[in-house]
């Protein structure tokens, strides 16, 4: 048996809810098309699942014991694709949950890539740069032989950045060298033809195969899909009360973005609580969100109150699990435009359904940052460099194809946006096995 086969062998046996979560949803869109579970069968599964425990040595001179995952759920519309999260709180179901929504996110995004998510448990914070570093480079190597520029292709996700994909890269294209050119010409493998291997991961430095616009993506589509659905319900951006729970890369850019375009950013917040001004915070006159201590009428909340919070508009764009069953009654935003990923439980869900909430699900509204991905993807394999007018052209194009689409959908079949945008994603990769 290869190591390849080895390592498809490793089945993670864990039973979870997150995961759970997204079968439902998976089922209930299916149901909803008329199909019978046979018919979808392999969108409940994962086609592999990889869980690696790789020795670091740290700083004092110790070796500590990371556990780490890669989880490959669907190749149906092409290689796998997905981030790579650094957070203690990770765990397989977790990075489960994420590859699976990937799978549906690139297929709404009508991109040619499949979904697979990776994960590391530890907080880099706690981790000097050289122990970032080789932690990196050791979870690298653990998995690289289920990873490829035409097989299954790394990104940045919560807790990493342009600068570990430098590290990931480095170290991937350091091992592909150790093969031989015979060796490559025998097992006919097409990954990482040249030294540069630049399209083994996305979100790279732009001065190292990154793509322009890459970093601001993600919010930029959030904003872009916010605009669409007020549209959608006869309103304008202009003066639109917005909440972003969550102010790191996507946050931070979804707010900058819609407060340019003439909405209020009335209350933001990061893990160390929140911040509320009734008549807009000036999000684009700070730094990083702690500056908004120093402005006047600003008021400290706490993360459970912004959520609670009345507006127009409410963004989470932090972790999973953030809307629930608890708390969904006191949601009091007219929309929830989805800029996390998996930040509405499948109980809360219904109950915003009862209180005419409108949300706008994950899968459609992050979006811009994986179909920027496929961009710098794209430029690396064919040796390119696209102006950012161009990419964000390009962004644009396709997220309206994907928001007409799904609304498309929720009209004929009078159903909620969710449902919707996972009944448009099934459509296409049941076509696809077909």
């Amino acid at each position: 048996m290869d190591k390849e086969k080895r390592l498809n062998s490793n089945s993670i046996q864990e039973n979870g809810g997150l995961f759970d979560n997204v079968k439902s949803v998976i089922n209930t869109a299916a149901t909803k098309l008329g199909l019978a579970t046979g018919g979808y069968e392999p969108l409940l599964h994962h086609e592999r699942e990889v869980s690696v425990n790789f020795p670091v040595k740290m700083d004092d001179g110790s070796v500590k014991i990371f556990k780490g995952y890669r989880m490959q759920h669907s190749s149906i519309l092409g290689p796998y694709k997905g981030g790579i999260r650094y957070h203690p709180a990770v765990n397989a179901d977790e990075v489960r949950a994420l590859a699976a929504w990937m799978t549906f996110k690139c297929a709404v995004a009508g991109i040619p890539y499949g979904g697979a998510k990776g994960g590391v448990c530890v907080n880099p914070s706690e981790l000097s740069a050289q122990e970032l570093e080789r932690l990196t480079r050791a979870f690298t190597a653990s998995i690289a032989d289920v990873i490829g520029e035409h097989k299954d292709i790394p990104a940045p996700d919560v807790g990493t950045n342009a600068e570990i994909m430098n590290w990931f890269a480095d170290e991937y294209r350091r091992i592909k060298r150790r093969i031989s050119k015979a060796e490559k010409r025998q097992s006919g493998n097409k990954d990482c033809q040249d030294d540069k291997c630049l399209a083994i991961v996305t979100g790279k430095p732009v001065a190292n195969g990154g793509s322009l616009g890459r970093t601001e993506a993600t919010g930029r589509g959030v904003a872009f899909i916010v605009k669409q659905i007020l549209g959608k319900n006869g309103r304008q951006l202009k003066g639109v009360r917005v909440a972003v729970q969550g102010f790191g890369n996507v946050g931070s850019y979804t707010a900058k973005f819609l407060e340019k375009a003439g909405a209020k950013i009335i209350a933001v917040s990061d893990v160390s609580g929140g911040y509320y001004c009734e008549n807009g915070l000036n999000i684009c006159d700070i730094a990083q969100i702690s500056d908004l201590v120093k402005k006047k009428n600003v008021l400290r909340i706490k993360n459970s109150e912004l959520l609670e919070t009345v507006c127009d508009v409410l963004i989470p764009a932090a972790l999973e699990n953030q809307i629930t069953k608890d708390n969904a009654a006191r949601i009091r935003a007219r929309f929830v435009v989805e800029g996390a990923n998996g930040p509405t439980a499948a109980e809360a869900d219904r109950i915003l359904e009862q209180n005419k909430v409108i949300v706008v699900p994950d899968i459609l509204a992050n979006a811009g940052g994986v179909i920027v991905s496929y961009f710098e993807w794209l430029q690396n394999l064919k040796n390119q460099k696209w102006t950012v007018e161009q990419v964000n052209k390009k962004l644009e194009k396709l997220l309206t194809s994907a928001f007409e689409n799904i609304w498309n959908t929720h009209t004929e079949y009078n159903v909620p946006l969710r449902q919707a945008a996972y009944m448009t994603a099934i459509k296409k990769l049941v076509t696809k096995m077909c």
